[in-house]
């Protein structure tokens, strides 16, 4: 940097400079206070978001914005029960509203265009393999990190339940395992909350999924 010699800097550049730096440690502090890197992408996950048809193909996404949509399929043999129903509306509302996502229920879902519903919940074990209670896969990417709809399909039976729900969901908003963060953690870090895997059955999102959702979102 050149010598200002004898000029000295206004208490106006001096104010803005310390504005700027504390700007700066802010932000960096708020990295560095998550216990892990668990949001898509990370070190260890870049494999890019794409379009597929089935949540045991290749691509990981984020949602596109912190405006999420949601809705339940109400027909037809993916459609959710009333007791699947309200696992759902709980997960969204009581988890994942609190957090900086903007959560609201799509009654009128679009599936095209460029204001697709966020996540569609489907009752269905297609595309499954048999050792998956569920399963999160982008229908509509809109960039390699971002995906413009996603489908979160979960068994009937009873797999509704608000660990998987949150788990599924997470995924469609870019949290990844354990295994997949960094640093690096066990996939049954209890620290994970729903993210963790195995997933009980009343998990929820955890300090460190919430700091990771904020500061993306």
């Amino acid at each position: 940097m050149p010598r200002t010699g004898a000029k000295r800097l206004s208490l106006r550049a001096i104010c803005i400079a310390v504005v700027t730096f504390t700007t700066v440690a802010v932000t960096a502090g708020v990295a560095w206070a998550a216990y892990t890197d668990n949001m898509y992408p990370t070190q260890y996950l870049t494999v890019g978001c794409f379009s597929i048809n089935s949540p045991t193909g290749p691509g990981f996404c984020q949602t596109d914005n912190s405006d999420l949509t949601y809705y339940m399929d109400s027909s037809g043999t993916n459609m959710l029960e009333a007791v699947d129903r309200a696992v759902v509306n709980n997960v969204m509302n009581n988890i994942y509203e609190p957090t900086d996502l903007s959560v609201t229920y799509d009654s009128t879902p679009s599936f095209s265009g460029s204001a697709e519903t966020d996540i569609v919940f489907e009752e269905s074990a297609v595309g499954l393999s048999s050792t998956m209670d569920g399963g999160t896969f982008c229908n509509n990417s809109a960039s390699s990190i971002k995906c413009d709809q996603q489908y979160i399909r979960i068994r009937g039976g009873g797999h509704y339940e608000q660990g998987l729900t949150c788990h599924e969901t997470g995924h469609a908003v870019g949290l990844t395992h354990g295994q997949d963060a960094s640093p690096k953690k066990s996939n049954s870090d209890e620290k994970l909350g729903c993210m963790e895997k195995p997933t009980d059955a009343d998990e929820v999102l955890q300090a460190n999924n919430i700091e990771n959702i904020n500061a993306t979102y």
